[in-house]
């Protein structure tokens, strides 16, 4: 089962993950400096945030793949979309080790298509998009 995703760009970190853990009845998973999330089963979301430095608010949403043969899948509704693409393949990102890709919607909200399969002690970097227009943020 694919998991939804969504991450924010916060004000306050410490009153935001008070306020997301009192909505949610529990506390986050992983909390960094830079960077807090929940994995809940219901609502059945990866939910994050961090710092906003300039602008709060969404900064992607995503699909989560439990397994690579189920990312295949999302990546095959992710071409068939026919937005922009940009394949970042095997990266580190938001203290995980991911293999991801991510599109533009018509609107120009970022997605991020991606399978975690462990977790790293730092939060990784930006990916180098080249050409691509997608504009995308560590997750």
């Amino acid at each position: 089962m694919k998991r939804f995703h969504l991450n924010l760009k916060v004000s306050d970190l410490e009153k935001s993950r008070a306020y997301y853990a009192a909505l949610f009845g529990e506390q986050p998973t992983i909390v960094k400096p830079d960077y807090i999330k929940w994995m809940l089963d219901d609502p059945y979301i990866n939910f994050s945030i961090e710092p906003a430095g300039d602008k709060t608010g969404i900064a992607h949403v995503g699909i989560q793949a439990e397994n690579p043969e189920e990312l295949e899948a999302v990546y095959q509704r992710v071409q068939d979309a026919a937005g922009p693409r940009f394949e970042e393949g095997a990266t580190t990102c938001c203290y995980a080790s991911s293999e991801k890709n991510w599109t533009q919607d018509p609107d120009g909200l970022i997605w991020e298509s991606f399978y975690t399969d462990g977790q790293v002690t730092h939060y990784g970097k930006l990916p180098d998009l080249g050409d691509s227009s997608v504009e995308v943020a560590c997750v």
